[in-house]
């Protein structure tokens, strides 16, 4: 580890994002522990030289490492107030951003953007604020700096201010809201918000779709895009490594586990995510009780490997969602439980390896998100899955447009015809599946993270 503050050379190609690809626990005995992440930004700029990772510090660890001067080489960590950043991530970006992005309001009760809500963004200018000058004071003359989701919206306009000289790009891995839906946003906030985007010489996109909304917020609101140019890049599943991770030894173990909690003899229909409001879970597993209502057959003989990681717990919201996801499981063990069958296997303590495991298992993958920016699950489990998986995909994931054509297409409210398709999905030839596995999997794969990443700053030293 090398001090934060030693001197470092202007670098030539900058990555923002709030979560940065190292974080610190503080042990008892008052040293720090460093726990380094992974992922395509990561593998992305370990191919390119001069380079430098602006991020926030999340925790007490984090903002001990930054006071002490402690850091990795080639990242910022910034210590930004944590009641400031709180309001930032939690009180805009995650209960009004990704709400607004996600279709996710109770319109009858919320949003209510009030004093309190002005005050929070006020907070949130200030965090965007705080990258854009750490960005400006880093970054080389005419370097790339390639700023990451909808946390950093207001990032590309403020850092445009300063250095003018700047090649910048601003990707959104979250869906964008159509426009009707955007305008629920004040006036000025939801123009303040494209006009920081529109800062960067190019916005990207997850799918076509995402980017088509965006560019109809910008002529609706703002009468166009002016000089940004808007860019798609499908992010793709690592198949390389998940291959390999997917056979190590642990993978191997809780497929075990897995296979005794199943019983022998029965299909499987899989699921692995996050408690997100927007993944639709309840809804799954309704439908899922559906299937065993209508088609009695079906009961003893299938499982749902139901996995939901428990996700932004300090939300009321998100507790309250959680707590449903487990008490409709149980229901439905409570209904169609017997001694030797568990109707739902629910795991809500997030393990790696025991979700490649299921991957493996799969008969059927479930991925029925009310709105996804991606949704790499539904590429993931066709990569690793042993014997073909049929996947059953809501229209409403941006895999939807590279997967949907050798997919079961549902409609993700519609749980009545979502149990149509688990049937359909549980009854498919096996020839078939094989086939319709075989093209997912290479669809899923045709832009692995790193090429991903890659293609964006090649897209943005084009400009």
């Amino acid at each position: 580890m090398v001090s934060e503050h030693a001197p470092q050379p202007a670098a030539q190609v900058l990555v923002a994002s709030n979560r940065g690809p190292v974080s610190y626990a503080l042990r008892e005995d008052g040293t720090l522990d460093a726990k380094r992440g992974g992922g395509g930004l990561v593998s992305g700029l370990s191919a390119v030289d001069d380079k430098m990772w602006v991020c926030a510090a999340l925790g007490d660890g984090d903002r001990e490492a930054v006071r002490r001067g402690v850091g990795e080489p080639g990242v910022r960590m910034l210590d930004i107030d944590a009641g400031v950043h709180a309001d930032a991530y939690n009180g805009i970006a995650n209960s009004v951003l990704w709400f607004v992005h996600h279709l996710l309001y109770q319109t009858p009760v919320e949003p209510v953007f009030d004093a309190e809500f002005r005050r929070q963004w006020a907070s949130f200018e200030t965090y965007n604020r705080a990258f854009a000058e750490a960005l400006a004071e880093e970054a080389g003359e005419g370097a790339a700096v390639l700023v990451q989701d909808y946390h950093l919206a207001l990032v590309p306009g403020m850092l445009r201010e300063l250095r003018p000289d700047l090649r910048i790009g601003h990707f959104s891995h979250t869906p964008w809201a159509p426009v009707d839906y955007f305008r629920l946003l004040p006036d000025d906030i939801a123009e303040q918000l494209l006009r920081g985007i529109l800062g960067a010489d190019r916005a990207a996109f997850l799918t076509r779709r995402w980017a088509d909304a965006f560019i109809g917020c910008c002529a609706e609101i703002l009468g166009g895009t002016g000089h940004t140019r808007i860019g798609v890049h499908g992010l793709g599943a690592d198949a390389d490594f998940l291959r390999r991770r997917a056979h190590e030894a642990d993978v191997d173990e809780r497929m075990a586990a897995l296979r005794e909690q199943v019983g022998p003899g029965r299909k499987t229909i899989v699921r692995v995510d996050r408690t997100e409001l927007s993944k639709n879970i309840v809804r799954g597993v309704l439908a899922y009780r559906a299937l065993l209502d209508e088609r009695p057959e079906w009961r003893g003989r299938v499982v749902h490997i139901a996995f939901a990681y428990p996700s932004r717990q300090d939300l009321a919201v998100y507790r309250e969602y959680t707590a449903e996801v487990q008490r409709v499981a149980d229901s439905v063990n409570e209904a169609y439980g017997t001694a030797d069958w568990t109707p739902v296997v629910l795991h809500v303590k997030d393990d790696f390896a025991r979700s490649l495991a299921a991957y493996r298992l799969a008969d059927v993958a479930l991925v029925n998100p009310i709105r996804d920016g991606m949704n790499l699950v539904a590429k993931e489990v066709p990569v690793v899955s042993d014997h073909g998986c049929a996947l059953v995909l809501s229209r409403e994931a941006g895999a939807y447009e590279e997967l949907g054509a050798d997919a079961i297409t549902v409609n993700p409210y519609d749980v009545s015809a979502t149990a149509s398709a688990l049937h359909e999905a549980l009854t498919m030839a096996d020839d078939e599946r094989a086939a319709r596995t075989k093209r997912l999997a290479a669809a899923a794969t045709a832009l692995p993270p790193q090429q991903w990443f890659l293609d964006q700053l090649d897209a943005l030293g084009q400009g």
